[in-house]
């Protein structure tokens, strides 16, 4: 698996911490070993102008999802597809005041963030009460999983 993570928000982020958790994750999802993903960090102003620009949103927001080959989680029974997963825009003082007013800090919403973002790229959606469950259960239980290896 590659795993590139470009920190540009001027924040300190634990780099090999979030390669770690991305390369968990994929691996409980049955994301293929030679799948690509990319994980940038980036300031307010930029994922202001991101979101605007391809989610035609306005102001800053915690995560944007990029998905590039459509890669979806491999089932127990098939093999998964190899391919480039995506890209990932995280915002470190977005999830720092998010981390803050959930009670569990900056760390912790990242974590989140990123668990979140990924299953995005594998396809999973929160617009549908039905969709919202299955998603946010899915990252509930890969964040626990994560927090007690």
């Amino acid at each position: 698996m590659t795993i590139e993570i470009l920190n540009e928000s001027g924040r300190e982020l634990d780099v090999a911490r979030l390669a770690d958790l991305s390369r968990f994750v994929m691996d409980r999802m049955r994301v293929h070993p030679m799948a690509e993903l990319c994980i940038k960090a980036v300031d307010e102003p930029t994922i202001a102008e991101l979101n605007e620009h391809w989610m035609e949103k306005q102001g800053p927001t915690d995560v944007l999802a990029f998905p590039m080959d459509e890669l979806r989680p491999g089932l127990v029974n098939e093999e998964p597809e190899e391919g480039v997963l995506g890209d990932l825009v995280l915002c470190p003082d977005i999830a720092a005041k998010q981390g803050e007013a959930a009670g569990h800090g900056t760390e912790a919403e990242i974590e989140l963030l990123t668990v979140h973002g990924i299953l995005h790229l594998l396809g999973y959606d929160h617009a549908e009460p039905e969709e919202h469950k299955e998603m946010f259960g899915l990252q509930d239980e890969l964040l626990a999983a994560w927090r007690a290896s």
